[in-house]
């Protein structure tokens, strides 16, 4: 049953499986493996949800999820939702007043989450603990979940307020259930296993486990990602599908002596999505998965996670490409204010746009133009065939000497080198330059490499304004709360002083 005949997002859960077929194993949500079938999916959701009535809420009010991944994280989100109320998946590694700050700009009328990520909301609103008080939420019955109308608010994502404070993306039921109908399903046997360890308050965890319970298949959801806890519970668990940061499977790749007494034979298709990916990453997924299909996944938060797809003339896609537009998607690129061919900001429409960023009608009015597209700010390059690369944010692009350099494409070349594991590249200001280019890298195991051996290699294989001034080895990328490299943390490492 395809999503889009759903009206209520939160009741988005395929009904072609039996009740008893397993939904959920929750692999260590509050510190033990539990598993959950669809039926249970279904009537502890609607449990939330009556018992949210209970409360007195009312349809477009606004609940808060402040937790780590867990089973209960996903049952809420669905039951709020299912109770025609708005969940706010709130990202709890925000800094402790920002968090009070998305709490209080949706005007959350209830907060549900653990209790060491509850301590972070503010005082003044009520609280209800995973941990303690959840099952008197639940009011277990009979119940149907409210018909919504198109165009009513499911849920707000806040973007993760890198640039200022972070707004609140408003979704509609019908944006992310039409996403859900446009995620083809391979075609193999129900109960295929997906595992999940990004964080539900971002996109690209909270839409993976919304599109498997609409296909019938069953989540693998890990409370956060580290190395060894993804890598085990893949083997475990006879993992088909990982979905994953590019950040994840680098950092996974590193670790030869896990990956080699774990058996990943069941892993048949890997997607990376929400960040740039590199050849190398690519090579060495499938050293490790030989017979996986790779992808390389793109979206955004503001319109959802379905862009791109095959070629419509079966051309194959080449490795770095995120595709080619999907039928459903309008696409164009701009640059210098009008529409080109070649490479430029991408724009699109398609159902799944927001419909506004909460309160903030002038933002709003910015990112969308006159026609109905979206503004990205992410930057793409077309090729001959039609198939998109993306090439970095236009917040990212800085001038060296007159040339402008994206850290994306940089960190691409400087991962040709067959001893950089993960490169990322920073602009640091500079009196002749405007900014000029530093590194970090992160070496391959066992091997040999220094700074000017970097610098030669990226003069060789890059324009000579591209290649880095310095380059700074650290052991393992910081990641932010979305898991992805966190540029502001290696900002902090930056030597003061002397000759930058």
């Amino acid at each position: 049953m395809a999503a889009i005949n759903y009206d209520n997002q939160g009741d988005a859960i395929s009904r072609e499986v039996s009740r008893d077929a397993l939904a959920l194993i929750d692999a260590g949500g509050n510190g033990a493996e539990r598993t959950y079938t669809y039926g249970d999916i279904m009537r502890l959701s609607g449990a939330v949800a009556r018992g949210l009535h209970k409360r007195g809420l009312r349809r477009g009010e606004r609940v808060a999820i402040l937790s780590a991944n867990r089973a209960e994280f996903l049952i809420t989100f669905l039951g709020i939702m299912q109770a025609g109320l708005v969940a706010v998946p709130a990202n709890y590694k925000l800094p402790a007043e920002t968090v009070a700050y998305v709490i209080d700009d949706c005007d959350a009328r209830l907060v549900i989450g653990d209790d060491v990520r509850l301590a972070l909301a503010p005082g003044g609103v009520s609280k209800i603990s995973f941990d303690s008080g959840f099952a008197e939420l639940l009011d277990e019955g009979p119940f149907a979940p409210l018909e919504m109308r198109p165009e009513e608010p499911a849920m707000f994502l806040y973007t993760s307020g890198s640039t200022g404070r972070p707004k609140g993306v408003v979704l509609s039921h019908h944006s992310h259930l039409w996403a859900i109908s446009q995620r083809m399903r391979r075609p193999v046997p129900f109960g295929q296993r997906v595992l999940v360890a990004a964080p539900l308050y971002h996109m690209n965890g909270l839409a993976m486990c919304q599109t498997t319970l609409s296909h019938g298949d069953t989540i693998v959801l890990l409370p956060q990602f580290t190395t060894r806890g993804y890598v085990e519970a893949a083997a475990r668990h006879r993992v088909a599908f990982l979905t994953s940061v590019p950040t994840m499977i680098a950092m996974m790749l590193r670790e030869r002596e896990l990956l080699a007494s774990n058996d990943l034979s069941a892993v048949e298709a890997v997607r990376m999505g929400s960040a740039p990916i590199t050849q190398a990453l690519i090579d060495q997924v499938r050293g490790v998965f030989p017979k996986a299909a790779i992808s390389n996944g793109y979206g955004t938060t503001e319109a959802g996670p379905v862009v791109f797809g095959p070629h419509p003339k079966g051309i194959p896609q080449p490795e770095l490409s995120t595709g080619y537009p999907h039928p459903e998607v309008q696409l164009r690129l701009v640059r210098d204010g009008r529409e080109v061919e070649d490479e430029g900001a991408l724009e699109m429409k398609c159902d799944a746009l927001m419909t506004h960023y909460h309160k903030l009608p002038e933002v709003t009015a910015k990112a969308m133009t006159a026609d109905g597209y979206y503004r990205t700010s992410d930057v793409f390059r077309r090729d001959d065939n039609g198939f998109f690369y993306f090439v970095g944010r236009v917040d990212d692009m800085f001038v060296c000497g007159g040339e402008n350099i994206y850290p994306g494409e940089v960190e691409k070349m400087l991962e040709r080198h067959p001893d950089i594991h993960q490169a990322a590249v920073i602009a640091v200001p500079d009196d002749l330059k405007g900014h000029k280019p530093i590194a970090f890298v992160v070496k391959a195991p066992g091997t040999q490499l220094d700074e000017q051996t970097v610098k030669t290699y990226a003069l060789a294989n890059a324009p000579a304004y591209q290649h880095p001034r310095r380059v700074l080895f650290v052991d393992e990328m910081p990641l932010a709360g979305t898991n992805k490299i966190d540029k502001r943390a290696l900002a902090t490492q930056i030597p003061t002083g002397g000759d930058i």
